[in-house]
């Protein structure tokens, strides 16, 4: 059991609680002091209802076992490190590498939006990140700016938060009676319940883009309905800030999963843009959409090649053409009931359970983005979708997610 201190508390006898980072929908983040190796860290703290049955704090537990198991099997220096997973008076907590620095969400609050170059390393180092997770047969799925960490001195982006990270074997879980995660970054596939896999958390990374140039996400609406409409039918426009990335942008919000722009491809157009300040139209020759492995699950860059390129690949005389192009009637009549049961007063949970592998259904037809709207945005302000980790100087991992099955 924890032992208390002067303001502080000692989990499991070795780690001393020292003072709150952040708090999000899936637990506390403390920053911390590992009393055995003399170090700071920082410990996820799962919160504790003592309204929950015994079955479902045991799912709790294994949420967070899940989280730890996840990042554990990981080794990337863009992504967080697990250093121990403890159980403390039956409450887990997981203990990780201490960030010094906020989240990329801070930074866009408080400093406004980042250029074109900085968006571009940033995008460039989050690839690398989920090629490593999608590799480990993990997907992130909630890629947004709160989950990345930009840390003090070095300015080291590090992909945090895999609290709803779902892990090839491994069960799924869901959250009774709330809706966990960011509609605004989640991949339409996922929100129409059609499938999910690595293309989901490359789509995220392309509304995270959009946000880290211009302050919001794209599908940023007043509503969870709106929100949902935006995602899944709603014309993509990316802010005109967007303009010197627009085809990696482009690319990656593409709502056809089978022709969205791949990590390889698009981390090598970005690379492009940083060494020449203009990104390729389109993506090299060869370049070959990811296939999804059985369940949604990654598959190596093995599976993901096709000896010869497709030929109805968007290039700059398709795009008008697609523009006009929707999702099937099934996505279609699936978002309005959402959006619709959303304005009613409907539980988000019960519109928008987690998905079971996202197996049923057809896949979105191709709607490319339009092009960079000249609309305001909004510098140096951001609006989360969700109830996102505060922070001051120090950030450390929170969150979840889910998606539903017409």
């Amino acid at each position: 059991m924890g032992t208390e201190g002067h303001n502080t508390r000692v989990i499991a006898g070795r780690y001393r609680l020292e003072a709150r980072l952040g708090r999000g929908g899936m637990g506390v983040v403390w920053r911390a002091t590992d009393q055995l190796l003399g170090r700071g860290v920082a410990v996820k703290e799962l919160p504790f209802d003592e309204s929950l049955s015994a079955a479902e704090a045991r799912r709790q537990r294994d949420r967070t076992l899940r989280e730890a198991r996840a990042v554990a099997q990981l080794s990337h220096p863009h992504i967080i490190v697990v250093h121990d997973v403890v159980e403390d008076d039956e409450r887990p907590y997981i203990v990780m590498e201490l960030i010094e620095g906020g989240s990329l969400a801070d930074r866009l609050a408080t400093q406004g939006p980042v250029d074109a170059a900085e968006a571009a390393r940033i995008g460039i180092a989050l690839l690398g990140a989920l090629r490593a997770a999608h590799a480990a047969g993990v997907l992130h799925r909630d890629l947004k700016p709160d989950n990345v960490l930009l840390e003090d001195g070095t300015d080291r982006v590090v992909l945090t938060d895999f609290g709803i990270a779902q892990v090839a074997g491994a069960p799924t879980l869901t959250e009774n009676g709330s809706f966990v995660g960011s509609p605004e970054y989640t991949a339409p596939e996922r929100m129409s319940g059609v499938r999910t896999g690595p293309e989901s958390d490359l789509w995220s990374l392309g509304a995270l883009l959009c946000a880290a140039l211009s302050g919001e996400s794209p599908f940023h609406r007043d509503s969870l309905g709106g929100v949902l409409h935006a995602v899944v039918v709603g014309d993509i426009r990316p802010p005109a800030q967007a303009g010197p990335l627009l085809p990696v942008v482009q690319g990656l919000l593409e709502r056809d999963p089978d022709r969205r722009l791949d990590a390889d491809r698009a981390e090598r157009m970005l690379r492009v843009f940083r060494e020449t300040g203009s990104t390729p139209q389109a993506p090299p020759p060869g370049y070959a959409p990811a296939v999804r492995a059985p369940h949604g699950r990654p598959q190596d860059d093995a599976g993901r090649r096709s000896p010869v390129p497709p030929t109805d690949l968007p290039g700059p005389d398709q795009r008008q053409e697609q523009l006009l192009r929707q999702p099937t009637r099934r996505v279609l009549v699936a978002a309005l009931a959402v959006a619709a049961m959303a304005g009613a007063g409907v539980s988000a949970a019960a519109l928008l359970m987690e998905d079971g592998g996202g197996d049923g259904g057809r896949t979105p037809t191709s709607s490319a983005p339009k092009t960079p709207s000249a609309g305001p945005s909004s510098p140096g302000t951001r609006t989360p979708s969700t109830p996102a980790a505060t922070d001051a100087t120090t950030t450390a991992a929170t969150t979840a997610a889910t998606s539903p099955s017409p």
